[in-house]
């Protein structure tokens, strides 16, 4: 058989940081699956240590983007939260924090962005590394080709739901800090006064809401983008061991600004809600529904 068709089918997360390149991208149609276990020829191995690598690199890579657009993400909240006074678009929404608060305002909640989302990224992409291989081995291999998509999505959702526990008391204090800029003066501060005001059940609030944004979007982020990245690679003819002319970085960045933007749009009106429900107040505006 050719070497796609022995290769094993999930990639080493070292090639997928920024999201997650095809489950099944380096297999061929019709060939011989090979179930995630210790492949000689590879010299891959699904262990322990296999897992901490994706967990560490998903934490790494998702603390240091969702930090880097902290800016951002303060004035999507402010608009969120007063479309009346922040009415003038996003950029006329920097002028305006800018003007009343001065240039360090725009970094509200970096401390509780970048502590999240590395929580969020380790659970998130090891999670998915961990139900995916293990669903194709309890499935097997034949069957697991059949069902790549809904592996993707069941992983995903899977993988979600255990980040969102961790995120979202993390989540709470950066939406408080960010619509009061009074209330705390770093992450431990607010973390402190949330539990004094309200107690556990304050971190949350937004637990709902949280799960019906962070859900969908990571189900069709991985979706999408393994969908994304299989499209180009038969569009160009390669494969990720004969990779085209951008090479798999190239299709991996690609195929995650793709799922990027589909994944932002499925799950904008839960990340409004969320918003509301953890505003300046008791609980914000109260539960989801």
């Amino acid at each position: 058989p050719s070497p796609a068709a022995t290769a094993p089918i999930f990639l080493n997360f070292s090639h997928n940081t920024t999201h997650t390149m095809s489950l099944y991208s380096n297999i061929t149609p019709n060939a011989n699956l090979v179930a995630p276990k210790p492949i000689a020829k590879s010299g891959k191995v699904y262990d322990l240590m296999y897992y901490l690598k994706g967990s560490a690199a998903g934490g790494i890579c998702c603390s240091i983007t969702h930090g880097a657009l902290t800016p951002v993400d303060v004035v999507k909240t402010r608009i969120q939260l007063d479309p009346v006074k922040y009415n003038s678009g996003l950029v006329g929404g920097f002028k305006t924090v800018i003007a009343e608060e001065g240039t360090g305002a725009l970094l509200t909640g970096l401390g509780a962005t970048v502590g999240g989302y590395f929580v969020q990224g380790w659970f998130k992409f090891g999670g998915v590394e961990f139900f995916k291989i293990n669903i194709v081995k309890s499935i097997g291999d034949e069957r697991a080709w059949e069902l790549k998509t809904p592996i993707y999505l069941a992983s995903a959702a899977a993988a979600e739901t255990i980040a969102d526990i961790f995120l979202c008391p993390l989540e709470a204090v950066r939406i408080r800090s960010v619509s009061d800029p009074e209330f705390c003066d770093g992450l431990a501060d607010g973390f402190v006064k949330m539990l004094k005001a309200e107690g556990v059940g304050g971190f949350y609030a937004g637990i709902g809401p949280i799960l019906f944004k962070q859900v969908p979007y990571t189900m069709a982020k991985f979706a999408v983008q393994g969908a994304a990245a299989d499209s180009i690679y038969g569009a160009t003819g390669s494969t990720p061991e004969n990779p085209p002319a951008i090479g798999n970085l190239g299709v991996s960045l690609g195929s995650g600004v793709i799922a990027g933007v589909a994944a932002a749009i499925i799950s904008h009106p839960a990340d409004t809600l969320l918003s509301l429900v953890n505003k300046a107040g008791a609980g914000g505006d109260g539960p989801i529904f």
